[in-house]
């Protein structure tokens, strides 16, 4: 997709958010293009990846959202493009000040488990999220002074200040809400056997190898989920996508920029969707030699990005010094070529920064062959900045851990920018692996999620606070994400997501 058509599209976000939050949201129920639903039958199998947890509140992989929206709904949903629409609430109203949001729940809901979903069980799956002490959404929820239950259906969430966010937070891990009585019956069972209200239940979960799951006749919007069995399989290595759609144990599959072409040329369709998640180098500020700014500073400078692109992804992407792709309300035009490449100057700032021999630096990688790493091990190089590849501990997190100080990774953006700001940046920020914030990004950040997203003032406070957090920390951002699906003949109705993934209407033929 080219540059103008990725920002045509990426730019809707901020008139479908407006049009989403102004009020209440409409268009509840999602129909198939001719406006009725499909008929139901077969069987999804995607090649993805297998969540860490079943939990969406002790999740600490963004990724892991795509799986676990299968079991669990949120608060709200996504549209296509991101925004913030009717999920479990059919609708939504703030109050004049801004600092109360009251969520309208459907009648009749029920988890997977045969409870429930009223007021009450979204009060308290929330305030498990905000309280509990293996909770990694509870910095996302720490805005939340009270929770009211107003009727079963009816339940208002109390601020701490002005926040018109809530209902994108809502509508991803944050907002997925789980069975209370599943929870305090045993709440690490949930790792391994979630109870949600989602589109799918669990029924079997092989880890590391399958997840198999059926059709949930309860679920609200069960009319537009057309197929009666989803398998969830870990994404193949590439050498063997080809096989694995000719054979067909796979029919939905993600696939590498690498390997587009080979597949095409083997007759399969490939869904090309441009995408929140970012590629970025996550830096530990508070380690040698990253605790001086111009070290990091200096990283960027000798980093080509466009040849990033061109090399190692194979030519899709933009290059990017901020989190946010182009065309997204929160991206900064000001902050675009921020670090041009220049190794010169990266080696001046080395110099100022007390290492005129220039720095000797490891890079964590996940796996032994990261072509990405390798090329960027070279860029350094050149600019006297000698770095060592060293592998991640298999299973080891290092958003907990902070083990590895500068490692290559990819931010999957939140479904607020504000929650996207947090996370990266914020004190208590799970991708913040220095766990510390410019003194001035906490009003910035204020200011921007006290607007509400049709104020014409919003695009330039959500940018202010991106630019304060961008030129302050070391996060070194390279470049933006493609997503690639490769999909058989037989799937039909497959629809692109710039963020978490759904298969609303997807049909699956003979």
């Amino acid at each position: 997709m080219t540059r103008t058509l990725r920002t045509r599209r990426l730019a809707a976000l901020l008139l479908a958010s407006s049009l989403a939050l102004a009020g209440c949201a409409s268009g509840a129920d999602a129909p198939s293009a001719d406006g009725t639903a499909a008929a139901t039958g077969g069987t999804i199998t995607w090649g993805w990846a297998l969540p860490s947890t079943w939990d969406p509140v002790t999740s600490a992989v963004g990724n892991d959202s795509h799986a676990l929206a299968l079991v669990y709904e949120a608060i709200t949903q996504q549209t296509t493009e991101g925004d913030a629409a009717p999920g479990l609430a059919e609708r939504w109203e703030y109050n004049d000040a801004g600092d109360e949001v009251t969520f309208f729940l459907r009648e009749g809901l029920t988890f997977s488990d045969g409870t429930p979903l009223d007021a009450d069980a979204v009060k308290e799956s929330l305030l498990r999220g905000r309280d509990g002490e293996d909770s990694t959404v509870a910095a996302q929820l720490a805005v939340v002074t009270d929770i009211v239950v107003d009727s079963p259906t009816e339940v208002r969430l109390v601020l701490d200040q002005p926040d018109f966010q809530i209902p994108l937070l809502l509508s991803g891990k944050t907002g997925q809400i789980v069975s209370p009585a599943a929870a305090e019956a045993d709440a690490a069972a949930l790792a391994t056997q979630p109870v949600g209200a989602g589109p799918f239940i669990l029924e079997e979960y092989v880890p590391d190898s399958h997840a198999t799951l059926r059709k949930n006749p309860d679920y609200w919007n069960a009319e537009h989920i057309t197929v009666d069995e989803f398998v969830l399989k870990p994404t193949p290595d590439p050498s063997v996508i080809v096989a694995g759609l000719q054979s067909g144990q796979y029919n939905v599959v993600s696939i590498p920029a690498s390997q587009v072409d080979s597949v095409e040329a083997a007759g399969f369709e490939v869904l090309k969707q441009e995408v929140l998640p970012v590629r970025v180098l996550d830096v530990n500020n508070t380690v040698e030699p990253f605790d001086d700014p111009r070290v990091t500073q200096a990283i960027s400078h000798a980093i080509d990005r466009q040849e990033l692109i061109d090399v190692a992804n194979f030519g899709y992407g933009d290059p990017l010094w901020q989190p946010f792709p182009d065309g997204y309300v929160a991206h900064s035009d000001e902050l675009d070529d921020l670090y041009p490449h220049d190794p010169a100057r990266a080696k001046e700032l080395l110099a100022e920064a007390g290492y005129p021999d220039g720095v000797d630096i490891e890079l964590a990688i996940s796996t032994e062959a990261d072509p990405l790493a390798e090329l960027l091990q070279q860029q350094l190089a050149e600019a006297d900045i000698r770095v060592e590849l060293v592998v991640q501990t298999p299973g080891q997190n290092n958003y907990i851990t902070r083990q590895y100080p500068f490692v290559v990774d990819q931010f999957n953006a939140r479904q607020s920018p504000v929650q996207s700001l947090e996370v990266l940046f914020g004190e208590e920020g799970l991708m913040n692996l220095g766990r510390n914030t410019p003194e001035d990004l906490p009003a910035a950040v204020d200011a921007a999620r006290a607007l509400p997203l049709d104020d014409p003032a919003y695009p330039d406070a959500i940018q202010n606070a991106i630019e304060t957090a961008v030129t302050q920390m070391p996060n070194v951002f390279l470049y933006s994400i493609t997503r690639f699906f490769a999909y058989t003949d037989d799937v039909e109705g497959l629809t692109g997501y710039v963020d978490t993934w759904r298969f609303d209407d997807v049909t699956v033929g003979d």
